[in-house]
């Protein structure tokens, strides 16, 4: 999701965004309620407005399931979400080094530190820090015994 827009924060932000990994045929995101899964743009969310290429992955699908459910075992579990600092875009990033050994770009990964560095954003903290985000129209991604 994008909205281009500017805070009081003395800074012109370009976006609000919310990231997301397509790879083997389904999109992948993290909220508050862990790592989800649906059809590219099958969230309530929509089509993408951008779309950045990374490149390819030499992962397979199964190494990259096995992957992922690590990661929500352990790092992305949904009580670790924080919309500054371990949200979609942490985990977009984590994932795109997984797969590609690229990261994301940092005008997308720099947002929350640069709101954060205004005094407005540093007075918003408290109630931006209780926001929880779970884009719905994914389904949350679990693999036990070799099922996803």
């Amino acid at each position: 999701m994008t909205l281009s827009f500017s805070l009081h924060t003395g800074k012109q932000l370009d976006g609000i965004w919310h990231t997301s990994i397509i790879v083997h045929k389904d999109e992948f995101f993290y909220g508050s309620g862990g790592i989800s899964s649906c059809a590219p743009g099958g969230t309530l969310l929509g089509p993408p407005d951008s779309v950045v290429d990374l490149g390819s992955t030499e992962v397979t699908e199964e190494i990259f399931l096995e992957y992922l459910s690590s990661l929500g075992e352990s790092m992305f579990r949904g009580e670790s979400y924080n919309l500054f600092e371990h949200n979609c875009n942490t985990f977009s990033n984590e994932v795109a080094q997984f797969l590609t050994g690229r990261k994301i770009p940092s005008y997308i990964t720099d947002l929350p530190s640069e709101v954060l560095s205004t005094p407005f954003g540093q007075a918003l903290r408290p109630l931006l820090d209780s926001i929880q985000i779970q884009p719905p129209g994914g389904n949350t991604f679990r693999r036990h015994n070799g099922q996803s």
